[in-house]
């Protein structure tokens, strides 16, 4: 495909403002993860707009909650295994906290500019050159998902994923571009755990002795639980919010606490879970119960030989576009890179447009950062072909 390279990088080299234009349009609507109709109507210009293109088809996966899932998928050239591309439509922003596009000179800022409406733009831009030089029939299969609900952990999502694009043997993730390009191959695996301990409830001045105090055992839990944090192994357990009680004259006969846990490594989140429902049975005070539910949410994405393998080949293709090629260090936070790399798929992320600030109301990408992010991923699309 070496023969299409030039042509194609030139086709790119023109749209930039095109690309502009298009996520302006898709970060104008609204589509917070619970956001439903928002959702839905990112996903239809997706499928009518975006990622209308000669050679892709179209599905939609129904969810029974969020909005719907889109997978595309191209015949391709049969000899050559498929290439999964993935990203998502949601963002974190409910309706009103942080809404739409603005250029702000060589900067672009609003809600999914950069994580990661941006990275669903450069996609399309990539797939729409191709398409238009040399066919998507020319290169390998591609199965690209978009889950609607990656930011609360795509529990649906992680399922679509598995299921479009086994077979593959590389996936690429287009969560947001970090400072200097760095490509991603590794990441925190995450979970959610949820402790309710349960006591005896009794009058705090007359009948004191006759309750179990359920605040007083959850906190037991919490100062082992908080104790099984081990900044060495890149274990870390934080318990972020407590409830219970009902007033100061009771003995409390219920308290909760939510704990997120981050891990590097499959082995270390199952020993962590293991470990947290040994502590809640060790700490129990008499009379009281401490119930465990919840556990490991997403799988860690590990560096592998294959996956190092596929960021060589992805970093030369950014370096002949003009962008760093350098390696990033473990990522703490999650990504849809976790759930293709758990069903054995070398996968590398963060190859969105370059930015900043996800996650708040700063974010940003840098405009200049949008044709060569395409033109490193067609390049690549181009050469994994061979």
């Amino acid at each position: 495909m070496t023969s299409h390279v030039d042509d194609v990088v030139r086709w790119l080299a023109e749209r930039g403002n095109a690309m502009q234009d298009e996520i302006a349009q898709l970060v104008a609507i609204n589509s917070f993860t619970e956001h439903v109709e928002g959702g839905r109507e990112v996903g239809r210009r997706l499928l009518s707009e975006t990622f209308a293109i000669d050679g892709l088809a179209q599905s939609v996966v129904p969810s029974v909650r969020y909005a719907d899932h889109l997978v595309l998928s191209s015949a391709g050239d049969a000899s050559c295994a498929p290439l999964a591309l993935i990203g998502h439509l949601d963002t974190v922003f409910p309706p009103g906290t942080f809404e739409g596009f603005k250029r702000d000179g060589e900067l672009a800022r609003g809600p999914g500019v950069l994580d990661m409406k941006g990275g669903l733009v450069v996609v399309a831009c990539a797939l729409r050159a191709i398409a238009s030089v040399c066919g998507l029939g020319a290169v390998a299969p591609i199965r690209l998902v978009i889950v609607a609900d990656e930011e609360v952990g795509s529990p649906e999502g992680a399922g679509v994923i598995r299921e479009a694009i086994r077979g593959a043997t590389g996936a690429l993730v287009f969560e947001a571009g970090r400072k200097g390009d760095l490509i991603i191959t590794r990441r925190k695996g995450t979970g959610a755990v949820k402790a309710v301990a349960t006591g005896k409830a009794a009058h705090a001045g007359a009948n004191h002795q006759d309750g179990a105090n359920a605040i007083w055992s959850l906190a037991r839990f919490i100062d082992k639980a908080q104790s099984l944090t081990d900044y060495g192994r890149g274990v870390t357990v934080n318990v972020g919010r407590i409830e219970g009680g009902t007033s100061k004259n009771t003995v409390p006969d219920r308290a909760s606490c939510d704990i997120d846990i981050r891990f590097e490594t499959t082995a270390d989140g199952e020993a962590l879970v293991a470990q947290l429902r040994q502590a809640a049975s060790d700490m129990c005070l008499q009379n009281t119960n401490i119930a465990i539910s919840g556990g490991v949410a997403r799988q860690p994405l590990e560096r592998t030989e294959a996956s190092a393998g596929l960021m060589r080949s992805y970093a030369a293709c950014a370096k002949a576009s003009g962008l760093g090629d350098a390696e990033a260090g473990l990522i703490g936070g999650g990504s849809d890179a976790s759930t293709s790399s758990g069903i054995g798929i070398a996968s590398i992320d963060g190859l969105g447009p370059r930015g900043s600030g996800f996650h708040t109301h700063a974010e940003l990408i840098e405009i200049a950062s949008l044709v060569p992010k395409a033109q490193a991923l067609a390049r690549f699309i181009l050469a994994y072909a061979k």
